[in-house]
Parts: C-alpha cells; structure tokens; sequence
C-alpha cells in the first residue's frame, strides 16, 4: 500500500502513514501553518506536526521541515529545504523527488504535464504525479519553488477516485502560500 505524500518532501524522512482510497469528502478545520525557522505559512487541512529531516542533496546535507497532513481524500502539505533553491535547476529537484519517493515506498511514481511557472515572482516548476501499482493507482500535483534561500514544495497525493477534491485542496494550499 503506498504512503503519504510525505514520502515526496525528503529522501530521509521519518516514518510514515499510508494513504487509502476513501470517498471523497470535504476537508474541513483548515488551519495556517508557519514554518518558524522562515515565516513561509500556508492553510492545510488540520493542525500538523513538523517532520524534520536532513536529506542529501548532491553529497550535501540540508535539514528539510514537512508539514504533510493525511486526510480522507489524500495527503496535502509543503516542505521547506534549507538550500538555496535556484542552486540547481528546479527539474533536477523534481528528478529528486521522484526519486525519493521509490526508495521510501518502493513503488514507481512519475511526473507528467512537467511545466514551468513563477509563483511570486520566483521560479517554480508545476508536475502531475502518478503511481501505479498492482492495487492502486495515485495522482497528485507538486510545485517546486525556487527561492534564495530555500526550496519550496506544495504537494498533494492520493488514489485518484480523490482526484477532485485532492486538486481542490492543492489549489487552496497554493492560494494561501506565503513565501516572505
């Protein structure tokens, strides 16, 4: 069974939950959450914990703080890379991604729709993320954000009957991200 989307925020993450095709139902209770350390906040779908991690970059360590919160259409969430992020090409740090998530979960996961954007002004990188397996296939989006001090991501993930409302959550989140 897949995990959660935090599996995409860093190679080293800590454990993590597992996502389940559900019906699609609302989320409610959204609340903003800051990331102290950098004042970046966005809404999500529920209080959440930090997740901190360190992740090699390029033989290089960089602490990362996720903020993933599990719902019963998906995981939605950021994360927060303490690296500058237009430090190396933002589809670079998608391959990353996609390859962190194989080696946390063991399961495929690739990106399609690859397309570039600015957020803010800043340079961002937009993907649809897809994982197929013998029981399930997931869907999700992702924007990577480069800063010059950090990279950035807001992700969703989950089975792709939540398809819908894992987009409108995205949306949402993105519409609330503050980067200062």
């Amino acid at each position: 069974m897949p995990v959660s989307a935090a599996a995409l925020a860093a190679p080293s993450a800590p454990a993590l939950p597992h996502v389940t095709a559900l019906l699609s139902t609302p989320a409610v209770d959204w609340a903003e959450t800051t990331d102290p350390p950098t004042g970046i906040t966005a809404e999500l779908p529920g209080k959440v914990a930090v997740r901190k991690a360190t992740v090699s970059v390029e033989g290089k360590p960089v602490d990362a703080r996720l903020y993933i919160v599990d719902t019963p259409e998906g995981a939605v969430g950021f994360a927060v890379h303490d690296m500058p992020g237009d430090q190396y090409p933002l589809e670079d740090n998608l391959q990353r991604v996609l390859e962190s998530y194989m080696r946390n979960t063991a399961e495929p996961l690739t990106s399609s729709n690859v397309h570039k954007a600015t957020f803010e002004g800043r340079p961002a990188l937009d993907a649809r993320l897809t994982s197929e397996t013998e029981d399930e296939t997931l869907t999700g989006f992702i924007r990577l954000i480069a800063d010059d001090k950090h990279l950035v991501q807001a992700l969703a993930l989950g089975p792709e009957a939540n398809e819908k409302a894992l987009k409108a959550m995205y949306e949402r989140l993105l519409d609330s991200l503050r980067i200062p």
